[in-house]
């Protein structure tokens, strides 16, 4: 490929943030335990770096906030969706186990 037809990298641009749960979490004015809860349910897109470290981008960030957005009309959150159950539920791992036997 010729240098002069092939693209330029120095030229692309991309407009993506990266940050830790923490850095999200503030950002959104959330917790930081209902986001990891969220992307460790799958309910919350995210990225896994390494051994499991869970990252936001910003595109992420914005996706979260349209899927926790009630319009109008609407019939309620994401937690009317999750089944009610009298179980009681100990820490993250109950709560994906419960998802998944369902």
């Amino acid at each position: 490929m010729n240098m002069e037809t092939g693209p330029i990298l120095s030229e692309v641009s991309v407009d993506i943030e990266f940050f830790e749960p923490a850095e999200a979490a503030a950002l959104m004015r959330c917790t930081e335990s209902w986001l990891r809860d969220g992307a460790t349910s799958g309910r919350f897109p995210h990225a896994c770096w390494g051994k499991g470290k869970i990252i936001f981008t910003s595109e992420h960030i914005l996706e979260i906030a349209k899927l926790s957005e009630i319009l109008p009309g609407s019939t309620g959150s994401l937690s009317a969706s999750l089944p009610v159950s009298k179980e009681r539920l100990i820490g993250t791992r109950s709560k994906v186990r419960l998802a998944t036997a369902n």
